[in-house]
C-alpha cells in the first residue's frame, strides 16, 4: 500500500503502560520498526513525548479505550497529529493479540493513511462536557434517591404516592417531615397540604394512615438529607455551566430559536458537539455521529429493515427530549412532521424522525451563524406534494404523454 506519513507512532494504551510502535524510513526504502514501553504518570508521558520527537514522529493514532486514553492524548494533542480510533474499525489478525502486535498494527494503519480520527472536543467544550454530564448523572440520583424514599413509605403503609403526584413537592416534604417529626395523626398530616392537594384531604387522611416506626423515620431523614445535598450540588453545578456557556452566548441564542431547544438541551448540544460545525462535513455526517441517521442494511439487493446505528447517545437523547417539546407547538413543521409519520411508523419512530431534522436544523443554523425561520405546519405536506406530483410526472412521460399542470380552482 500507498505511504501516506512517514514517520507515525500506534500506541496501545492500558491503565498503567502504553506500548509505542514508532515506524519510520528504513535503509534501502524499507520500514523500519521501534517498540519501546512506557509508564502512563505525566512524568512518563512527557518521557513518550520527548522520544516519539526524536524520531520525528508527526502522526500519533490510539485506541478509545474507556477514560484512559484521555492522559496521553491530552500531553501529546499540542505536539502531533493525534487520531484518537474506534477499536471496532482497527481489528487484528485473529490469533496475533499482544500489546506490541496491536501497536504495530496501528502504526500500519496510519501510515497507509486508513484509519479515521474520532471528534474530540477543544478543552473548553472538554470541561462543558464534563460538568453537563455529571449534573444529568446527579438528576438520575436524585431520582433514585426519591425511589428509595417511595418504598420506606410503602413499607411502613403510607400510601401518599397514591394522592399525591410528586412526593418531593412542598405539600409531600413537609407531610413526610412531620412523619419523621413524630406525628401520626393523618388528620394532622393531612392538613398540610396545599395548593390543588387540599381538594383530596379525604383520600390523603386514608393515604397517610399507616405503621410510620422510628426505622422508618432514621431512614427518611438520611434520604431527605441526601437529596438536599444532590439538589445543592446540582444549583453549583448548574452555575458553573452558565459560566462555561458565556463564549458562546451567541450561539446560545441562535439556537433558542429552534422550536423545543431551550436551556438544558441547549447546553448539552453544545457540550456534546461543540459549535464548529466544520468537524462534519454535511448535516447527514452529524446526524450518523450522533445516532440518529437511519440504518442501512442491504442484502441480495434487497432493504431490510433496521433501526438507527449506534452514536453519542447523550446528544441522541437530549434532541429526542426536544424533539417531544416541539411537537407540542402548534403551526410547527416539527410537529406536522410527526402527525404526518405517526400514523405509518408509530410515534417512537417518528419522534426520532423530528430528533433529526431538529439536529439538521442546529447544523445549519450554526453553520451559517444564522436564527431559525419557521416554514409553517404544512412544510412537510408541500415537500411531499411536490414530490408526488414530480413522480407522476415522470411516469405519465415514461408512458408517453405530454402533460401540462394547472391548478385547480380553489386548491390549496
Amino acid at each position: 500500500m500507498n505511504i501516506h506519513f512517514e514517520r507515525v507512532c500506534g500506541q496501545d494504551v492500558h491503565r498503567d503502560s502504553v506500548t509505542a510502535c514508532v515506524r519510520v524510513p528504513g535503509p534501502g526504502g524499507t520500514r523500519q520498526e521501534i517498540v519501546q514501553k512506557f509508564g502512563t504518570t505525566t512524568e512518563d508521558l512527557l518521557g513518550l513525548r520527548d522520544w516519539m520527537k526524536s524520531h520525528g514522529v508527526t502522526h500519533v493514532a490510539m485506541e478509545a479505550t474507556g477514560v484512559l486514553w484521555k492522559p496521553v492524548y491530552y500531553v501529546l494533542e499540542g505536539e502531533f497529529t493525534v487520531l484518537l480510533v474506534n477499536p471496532a474499525h482497527m481489528k487484528n489478525v485473529p490469533g496475533r493479540k499482544t500489546d506490541v502486535k496491536d501497536a504495530q498494527w496501528i502504526a500500519e494503519l496510519l501510515e497507509c493513511g486508513l484509519l479515521r480520527g474520532s471528534f474530540v472536543p477543544p478543552p473548553e467544550i472538554r470541561e462543558l462536557r464534563d460538568l453537563v454530564r455529571y449534573r444529568a448523572e446527579l438528576v438520575h440520583e436524585r431520582t433514585r434517591e426519591v425511589q428509595r424514599l417511595h418504598k420506606v413509605l410503602q413499607d411502613a403503609g403510607i400510601k401518599l404516592s397514591s394522592v399525591a403526584t410528586d412526593i418531593m413537592g412542598k405539600s409531600g416534604r413537609a407531610m413526610v417531615e412531620a412523619l419523621i417529626g413524630g406525628t401520626t395523626d393523618a388528620e394532622a398530616l393531612a392538613q398540610l397540604a396545599k395548593g390543588t392537594l387540599k381538594k383530596k384531604l379525604g383520600e390523603l387522611r386514608k393515604a397517610l394512615t399507616g405503621r410510620f416506626s422510628a426505622r422508618h423515620a432514621f431512614l427518611a431523614t438520611e434520604l431527605l438529607a441526601h437529596l438536599d445535598y444532590i439538589e445543592e450540588a446540582m444549583e453549583r453545578v448548574g452555575q458553573r455551566i452558565e459560566e462555561c456557556l458565556r463564549p458562546f452566548a451567541e450561539e446560545v441564542r441562535i439556537l433558542s430559536t429552534i422550536p423545543g431547544v431551550k436551556d438544558r438541551v441547549i447546553a448539552k448540544v453544545i457540550a456534546e458537539m461543540g459549535v464548529n460545525m466544520k468537524q462534519w462535513p454535511t448535516g447527514k455526517h452529524l446526524a450518523s455521529w450522533a445516532g440518529l441517521a437511519p440504518g442501512n442494511r442491504e442484502s441480495a439487493g434487497k432493504h431490510q429493515r433496521c433501526g438507527t446505528r449506534k452514536g453519542n447517545g447523550w446528544l441522541k437523547s437530549a434532541l429526542v427530549e426536544a424533539a417531544w417539546a416541539a411537537v407540542r407547538k402548534r403551526d410547527c413543521s416539527l410537529s406536522g412532521q410527526f402527525f404526518r409519520l405517526r400514523g405509518r411508523l408509530g410515534a417512537k419512530k417518528a419522534i426520532v424522525a423530528v430528533a433529526h431534522s431538529i439536529l439538521t436544523i442546529i447544523y445549519e443554523c450554526l453553520s451559517h451563524r444564522k436564527s431559525y425561520e419557521e416554514l409553517g405546519h404544512s412544510y412537510f405536506d408541500q415537500i411531499q406534494k411536490r414530490a408526488l406530483t414530480e413522480r407522476y410526472l415522470r411516469k405519465l412521460h415514461d408512458l408517453g404523454f405530454d402533460v401540462t399542470l394547472s391548478p385547480k380552482e380553489g386548491a390549496a
